[in-house]
């Protein structure tokens, strides 16, 4: 078995896909800015970001609602030099809840939210750093 992706259902597609490529930089696979599926993949690594375009699943999940509410998923991208990052996508429109601070004596980390509410963690791991 492998993962393949983490999918957030979205209700305002573009705005999504404008957040993780634009301000994250992460990389689009298609280009389908307005949906109804795109997923993104950093520059290192295997994993991936995907959005899909939440009435889209309705019309197949009949219990989906028009729109989640509370927080229901938590977007966790690791960087290697966590200042850097937060000072480059800060400067591309990210609004940071919290950090760049400790979270432990092994990891630093950043709070902030994509347009549908979603919370993204950036992580910096201390001990890769020898």
């Amino acid at each position: 078995m492998e993962l393949a992706q983490v999918r957030l259902l979205v209700t305002d597609f573009a705005a999504c896909y404008r957040f993780y490529a634009d301000v994250l930089g992460l990389k689009p696979q298609s280009g389908a800015t307005e949906g109804p599926y795109e997923k993104f993949s950093p520059h290192t690594g295997s994993a991936g970001i995907a959005l899909q375009d939440r009435a889209m699943m309705a019309e197949i999940l009949d219990e989906l609602g028009e729109s989640a509410c509370g927080h229901r998923s938590l977007v966790v991208l690791r960087v290697d030099d966590l200042d850097a990052y937060v000072a480059e996508i800060t400067g591309r429109g990210a609004v940071l809840l919290h950090g760049p601070a400790s979270m432990t004596d092994r990891m630093r980390v950043a709070h902030l939210k994509d347009p549908e509410g979603n919370l993204v963690e950036l992580q910096e791991w201390l001990l890769l750093r020898g």
